[in-house]
């Protein structure tokens, strides 16, 4: 009794020609896979940096914050200023001038500017050299010498009890205007020189 054995595959045939195999598994075919496989270095590269640059966006998006600069101070916290001296009127002065001097001192921050100084008497008029407005900087020192002249003797005091200066000053946060209080050397020197410019006049 003859046995029947398994049928080959004819030429040309193949033996995943069964409808039921699956085809083997390679790597894909086409122009499509060909453009993959030339390109892919690129796109691998460029897939690292956006993921680098992803990433180096979060970390600078959410670093620590610098708390912002403090403002600078009002000039009035920085300047100070303190009498010096009595002294000449300058050359060519009009009659009934005297000049006392003071030393103006910048502590920190920005440069300050002074722009105006007065006096609480409507019978003097003031001038001040250097002339305003001038700047003084930071850690800085300049002496001022302030002519007064009287203008009118009856608006004026020869007791000066407590004079003071008004100065206008500023600076980058503010300008104010601020008296100082200059001390009794101060207020002896002024009644003395009210005193001299208007003891020979009348009222």
């Amino acid at each position: 009794m003859s046995g029947v054995g398994p049928v080959e595959p004819g030429e040309g045939t193949h033996a995943w020609d069964d409808p039921d195999a699956s085809p083997p598994s390679g790597p894909p075919h086409g122009r499509l896979a060909h453009l993959y496989d030339r390109h892919r270095p690129a796109l691998l590269t460029a897939t690292a940096v956006a993921t680098l640059l992803a990433g180096g966006g979060y970390l600078y998006a959410t670093r620590p914050q610098r708390p912002p600069a403090p403002p600078p101070p009002y000039p009035s916290q920085v300047v100070s200023v303190a009498y010096l001296d009595a002294r000449p009127a300058p050359r060519g002065a009009p009659p009934r001038s005297f000049t006392l001097s003071v030393l103006l001192s910048v502590e920190s921050g920005p440069p300050v500017t002074v722009t105006r100084i007065a006096q609480p008497y409507a019978g003097l008029s003031v001038a001040s050299a250097p002339r305003l407005p001038f700047r003084t900087n930071a850690g800085s020192t300049r002496k001022i010498a302030i002519t007064m002249r009287v203008t009118e003797c009856g608006k004026v005091s020869e007791n000066a009890g407590l004079p003071f200066l008004d100065v206008t000053l500023r600076n980058k946060r503010a300008m104010e205007d601020h008296s100082y209080i200059l001390g009794s050397r101060y207020a002896h020197d002024l009644s003395e020189a009210l005193h001299v410019a208007c003891g020979n006049h009348s009222r």
